[in-house]
């Protein structure tokens, strides 16, 4: 890792197992992160209830795992030594999903088409209805979602049932159940289940990060 004080940085003996973990060290203590995939015995529960809240008020995962180590139990590791991302920003999910539809997609049209154009690998799933509008991979474009008068660009990922009428999207995650409508350009935005964006004045591009149930008139 880069750098190790953006993330929590185990230590391992030489049987790899973690003998401390240090949640974003100002300090460095070595570069192993850890990336957030556990498997927990029932014991986590008795950590659980040995430590306090942190700074921010909530019960770290790390502070538990290391009240576990403390406790005497064995904490064992496996290094990843392929790719990995942290999702854990607006600017990284994004960044992830054009890893992903560069690496993965490729064009498969299981929905309907009527009077529409689809250039390069675009996935469409079943259910999916593109009308009157031209869609630009890589992208993907889930079950049940509809797609009218409007232009996706690549890099976009969008969520099933989710609506896009009269709009103009490049560079997205559009999770599910997502309604936009009338936005003349949306570009590197992540747009929250069941969220609706509407448009109502003169601006042009859009870049948005909208939580699950909004509702915004921009």
């Amino acid at each position: 890792m880069d750098d190790p004080s953006s993330f929590g940085i185990a230590q391992l003996d030489n049987q790899g197992n973690i003998v401390k973990l240090v949640e974003k060290p100002k300090t460095p203590m070595g570069n192993l992160a850890i990336i957030g995939t556990y498997i927990f015995s029932c014991k986590i529960h008795e950590a659980i209830e040995k430590i306090k809240p942190s700074w921010r008020g909530e019960l770290e995962i790390t502070d538990a795992i290391q009240e576990m180590i403390n406790m005497g139990f064995k904490v064992k590791t496996e290094i990843l030594n392929s790719w990995w991302l942290d999702t854990g920003k607006k600017d990284d999910i994004l960044y992830a999903n054009n890893k992903i539809l560069d690496e993965f997609i490729q064009q498969d049209i299981k929905g309907k088409l009527i009077n529409s154009k689809v250039d390069g690998r675009v996935k469409i799933e079943q259910g999916a209805n593109i009308i009157n509008s031209k869609i630009r991979g890589p992208c993907i474009i889930g079950n049940g979602v509809t797609i009218e008068n409007s232009f996706i660009g690549p890099y976009t990922s969008i969520g099933d049932n989710s609506k896009i009428l009269n709009s103009n999207l490049e560079c997205c995650v559009i999770l599910e159940n997502v309604t936009i409508e009338g936005v003349e350009r949306l570009e590197e935005s992540l747009i929250g289940k069941n969220a609706k964006v509407t448009k109502n004045s003169k601006s042009r591009a859009l870049r948005l990060h909208v939580g699950d149930y909004s509702d915004i008139e921009v």
